[in-house]
């Protein structure tokens, strides 16, 4: 799931408890409970029951086979593991007694009701972006749209001193911004053009990639203390420039045209958020989940709203010459020359579906030619993809689903190496070798 790229971060917190002095414990606010439901407005549980699946809450807060926002989702970390909460509106076991004031407090800081900071797996750092008439939306179709829950909280699996909480409070005071005032940007009228248009359609984009669509939790690398190295474009070019999660390498989302979104259009954006695929790429890893539950349910306009921001960013690598098709690989895969490493395996367990001249079948079999994912600085997700398989999400746009089968059993760590390597340095692609170690590591990790 997206969010248990934070779930690590709180290990390095709670190794802080020998260095830094406790701070003053928060005092929790006074007990209340939820108005009744008659006072909800339906239009704005509505809106608040879209909000909800532009931040993917139903991914972290349910537990595999288990009851929509009841939590108990097991999210791993280096020192143990932690699991999700019920956010039902359950008063015993789930939020039903949060305030709007409590509500607002446990999303946009990360501070809970009883006045402990909350595991920075809740990505609070990205939703201090979000509006407080955003906000109100979701606490009304958290209190008056989703069924109660009785399910009580399970404990972690961190065993005491790295259990306590009080580090978590150092660190989001250190890494996580204050929370805006200001009101949420418009959605943008459909058909609307012209300069106005055009910055409208801009802000939106920004205010939905940066805040409840927190893509930078995944998709920037992290500092030394396991933070994002920036919350938005306008801090560093790290901001979406590609981040390790899980020991997969969610892509680089800017305008690079190696190994970034730099060859692709504003239409290719809105498709692979809408199915999961495209000409360039499909979905895999924690990506395949977002679709499903999160970006195939939004907005025409809200999906081109966050394609016109993404397109906005600058390279990562300002000046990287784009890559260009070579089709040597292919002229010597189809003469039978097979001695470069790596190519007899490619022409046993990938070409039939890939092509031996690496381009696939649009929408079928992703191209390897020129992938973005192919020329990745970081090689974990292809590997993983080459190990485990992979499957394209099923989507009211795609229902049908094509699926990778694994090699982990029929390919040893050095083949999976060379078979990685010779996609990566074949048909234009300019990826770095992959050593059989790399391997090792990531097949352990799986198992």
């Amino acid at each position: 799931m997206r969010t248990i790229r934070y779930a690590v971060a709180c290990a390095l917190a709670a190794s802080l408890y020998v260095t830094f002095p406790a701070p003053a414990a928060l005092a929790a606010p006074p007990a209340t409970a939820a108005p009744a439901p008659s006072s909800a407005d339906a239009a704005l549980i509505g809106h608040g029951a879209y909000l909800a699946r532009v931040a993917d809450c139903v991914a972290c807060h349910t537990a595999k086979d288990g009851k929509p926002f009841a939590g108990g989702l097991r999210l791993q970390t280096p020192i143990g593991a932690i699991y999700s909460t019920n956010i039902t509106p359950d008063k015993e076991t789930g939020i039903g007694g949060y305030s709007l004031e409590d509500f607002d407090r446990a999303l946009r800081q990360g501070i809970s009701k009883r006045g402990y900071t909350l595991y920075p797996a809740m990505p609070y750092p990205s939703y201090a972006r979000v509006a407080p008439d955003d906000v109100k939306a979701l606490y009304a179709f958290f209190m008056h749209g989703v069924a109660p829950v009785h399910q009580p909280a399970r404990a972690s699996d961190i065993r005491w001193p790295l259990s306590m909480r009080w580090p978590l409070g150092l660190w989001r005071q250190t890494f996580a911004p204050a929370v805006t005032t200001e009101s949420a940007a418009p959605t943008v009228t459909a058909g609307a053009s012209g300069a106005a248009a055009d910055a409208a359609m801009l802000a939106r984009g920004r205010y939905l990639v940066e805040g409840l669509g927190h893509c930078g939790a995944c998709h920037t690398a992290r500092g030394m203390a396991l933070q994002e190295t920036a919350l938005t474009d306008s801090k560093a070019a790290t901001f979406l420039g590609g981040g390790e999660v899980e020991h997969w390498f969610a892509n680089n989302l800017r305008s690079d045209l190696g190994d970034g979104l730099g060859r692709w259009s504003q239409q290719d954006i809105v498709t692979f958020l809408q199915t999961g695929r495209n000409d360039h790429s499909a979905a895999f890893g924690g990506m395949h989940d977002v679709v499903v539950n999160s970006t195939q349910h939004m907005s025409d306009v809200d999906l081109n709203a966050i394609a016109v921001y993404l397109l906005s960013l600058k390279p990562a690598t300002p000046g990287a010459p784009a890559p260009v098709y070579d089709a040597t690989a292919a002229k010597q895969l189809h003469a039978g020359q097979t001695t470069t490493p790596g190519a007899l395996e490619f022409l046993n367990n990938c070409a039939a579906c890939h092509r031996s001249d690496g381009k696939g079948y649009a929408g079928v079999f992703p191209t390897l030619a020129l992938s973005s994912t192919v020329n990745a600085q970081n090689p974990a997700s292809l590997i993983h993809i080459v190990l485990r398989g992979s499957s394209m999400p099923a989507t009211k746009g795609a229902p049908t689903v094509f699926t990778m089968p694994d090699f982990a059993s029929r390919l040893t760590d050095q083949q999976v190496a060379d078979v990685v390597t010779f996609i990566r340095s074949s048909w234009g692609n300019r990826g770095s070798a992959v050593s059989a170690a790399t391997v090792s590591k990531i097949r352990a990790a799986g198992e």
